[in-house]
């Protein structure tokens, strides 16, 4: 009799990491659930580029999650901060930037990690990556230990032994280029997916933002070109 697949519980943002995080469980033989969250943010969009991605995946279960995390603000994706343009990759990557959504991985986790206690699913996929944002710190492998460790601690089937919970990061020490080339090995259709902070109304990506500068410099080292659409006109990739 064969064995039915693992349960994993995958973070679907939408947006290129995320997606190509899928991709990379579903070809580790797991059975995804995937989790959107749609919190407030100035890009919900990627909320619709996150049901787009799993249709594409034919996942069975996939959850979006309403909270508003607007009403803490903190964050030019949460509250009425501009969102910064045309950035230098050097200064993109020295500081914490005002897109950071105070604690937000902690809060998404946590809500994972609830679900994955019922779902009876000792994995969990998030497609965090230390070295295009080096400067969130909820993104750090580090913080990604504490948090499994601390997840260990917390459940009922965790403490009478019935489940060992494992925070999986493929993605965490790759480039963007290398990320993106890994999902074009996997057949990912980045044509699906979302990056953008500051869309235009009509869903095009603005090209300047430090998320659109660092999917276009992934796909320019990729050496593929960049399937979305973006305004009319978007400056070169930084050096």
């Amino acid at each position: 009799m064969s064995r039915q697949p693992k349960p994993a519980i995958v973070l679907l943002s939408g947006g290129v990491d995320s997606t190509t995080t899928l991709a990379i469980a579903k070809h580790q033989g797991f059975r995804l659930i995937a989790l959107t969250f749609q919190y407030g943010q100035r890009h919900a969009i990627e909320v619709e580029a996150a049901r787009r991605v799993a249709q594409a995946f034919g996942l069975e279960h996939h959850v979006v999650i309403a909270m508003d995390l607007r009403l803490f603000g903190g964050s030019a994706l949460t509250d009425d901060l501009d969102v910064p343009k045309s950035r230098a990759l050097e200064e993109i990557a020295h500081s914490i930037p005002v897109t950071y959504v105070p604690a937000r991985n902690t809060i998404f986790l946590a809500y994972a990690l609830a679900f994955a206690e019922v779902a009876e699913s000792e994995d969990l996929f998030i497609g965090v990556n230390a070295l295009d944002y080096s400067g969130y710190p909820d993104c750090r492998p580090e913080y990604i230990r504490a948090f499994e460790a601390m997840a260990n601690l917390a459940t009922k089937a965790a403490v009478e032994g019935r489940q060992r919970m494992r925070i999986h990061t493929p993605l965490i020490h790759l480039s963007k280029a290398q990320i993106i080339q890994r999902g074009l090995e996997l057949g990912v259709d980045y044509a699906l997916t979302h990056s953008c902070y500051d869309p235009a109304p009509d869903g095009a990506a603005c090209g300047q933002c430090d998320s659109c500068l660092l999917r276009l410099k992934g796909f320019a080292e990729a050496g593929v070109p960049d399937p979305i659409a973006y305004r009319a006109t978007i400056p070169t990739p930084l050096p």
